[in-house]
């Protein structure tokens, strides 16, 4: 039987994780923080590393993992402990998520997605009743929820949603179809993004809490994707589709604002899934260079594949106390917009270069399926894309910026 985080954290002795390769830095925080990688990086080894090609290759749902996740609090790790969670803050979610996705990415996305965009809005502008109805029942890993912003037509253009409700008695009614929706298949809830009002364009858009399933609600075709195959992507379709009137989130015209404040959030989350393929393919890189003979020695041992390991490890250290720092100032209430921006700029692009460096190292090797490092490379490649694209980032980056210097 799987005990929680929480109860983890109370009852092992600090001293055992002291003995445990530890990534950098990590030795500076507190016990609780180096027992939760423990805990995590045991975790990915034994249950999500040996299996991860297979969730790959056969696009299968890792569902007993996700729920040994939640078991051990993972699916719920920053909800408070009273709604049914792990009760640990955001430094322990990126800590967490990157062991997570180190072992499989696929279990990281699906993590991220139900901790940081379903759960993060639901607790942060839902009702006590909504809380109870769509927050605990999603903490155990049993069952998780999605998020619905984009739309075929909108992309990085959040504000402008096509997908609209009225309100018609006692209920909302909505019309419109969302695309690239993570968890779409699995998910029995979702936060769904509406236009209640076009005058106002983007002060005009409402959230909305849709169950799943719902009449008027239909699921597009799972799209067979480059990577983290073992994630379901797919469309969701709204023809009258008709929920309570209270399950609209917040208030009406919150929508945009709502939306906003969840993918500053969310960008942690895709930063250290980024960090846990990133920290993968050194792993793979390192361990293949130490066995690999040539010239009588291990290319290890030449400058030409040290200088890579460098670089690699270079970027890799810096986007992980990018990430970090994001979820320090979130922690302790401070603005985090620009960090959370340049957290997930960085590591999403360290994991596509030490991905691709990871196949330069192995060569011929690092091409054939029998090795994780093209896997890692497919998976690293949407981690630029989701959750706001790099050239996204860098408008967000530089639109704080202006702000900071006030020249806005």
């Amino acid at each position: 039987m799987l005990i929680t985080i929480s109860k983890l954290v109370q009852n092992l002795a600090p001293a055992t994780v002291r003995h445990s390769r530890c990534i950098a830095s990590l030795s500076s925080l507190p016990d609780t923080y180096q027992m939760l990688y423990k805990t995590c990086r045991d975790f990915a080894e034994g249950e999500l590393k040996p299996n991860a090609a297979k969730y790959d290759r056969e696009h299968l749902y890792p569902c007993e993992a996700i729920k040994k996740m939640g078991e051990l609090g993972l699916m719920s790790i920053a909800t408070p402990e009273e709604l049914g969670g792990a009760g640990l803050d955001y430094l322990a979610y990126a800590i967490a998520l990157e062991e997570i996705s180190r072992g499989c990415a696929s279990a990281g996305v699906i993590m991220s997605v139900n901790n940081s965009l379903y759960l993060g809005p639901l607790l942060g502008w839902g009702t006590e009743k909504q809380k109870k109805e769509f927050v605990t029942p999603f903490c155990t890993g049993d069952i998780v929820g999605c998020f619905a912003l984009s739309e075929p037509g909108n992309g990085s253009d959040a504000g402008a949603a096509s997908t609209v409700a009225k309100i018609q008695g006692d209920k909302w009614v909505l019309n419109g179809t969302k695309c690239w929706i993570t968890n779409g298949y699995e998910s029995r809830a979702s936060v769904v993004f509406a236009t209640t009002d076009k005058s106002l364009k983007h002060k005009g858009i409402s959230a909305f809490i849709v169950p799943k399933p719902t009449k008027g609600l239909e699921l597009g075709k799972k799209e067979d994707k480059l990577g983290i195959r073992g994630s379901s992507t797919c469309s969701l379709i709204f023809e009258d589709c008709e929920i309570p009137k209270e399950n609209i989130l917040g208030e009406p015209g919150f929508g945009f604002k709502i939306a906003m404040m969840t993918l500053d959030a969310g960008r942690i989350g895709i930063a250290s899934q980024a960090l846990g393929i990133a920290q993968a393919s050194l792993d793979v890189a390192i361990e293949y260079a130490s066995k690999r003979m040539a010239f009588g020695k291990p290319i290890m041992k030449l400058q030409a594949i040290q200088t890579k390991l460098a670089n690699m490890a270079l970027q890799l250290e810096s986007a992980r106390l990018l990430t970090w720092r994001a979820a320090y100032l979130k922690d302790h209430k401070q603005p985090y917009t620009k960090e959370a921006a340049m957290a997930k700029l960085a590591a999403s692009e360290a994991a596509t270069f030490l991905s691709h460096q990871c196949i330069q190292i192995l060569g011929g090797m690092g091409y054939v399926s029998d090795m994780p490092a093209e896997r890692h490379y497919r998976d690293a490649r949407i981690t630029e894309i989701y959750e706001g694209t790099s050239e996204i980032q860098r408008l967000v980056i530089a639109g704080q910026l202006i702000k900071e210097y006030g020249l806005n």
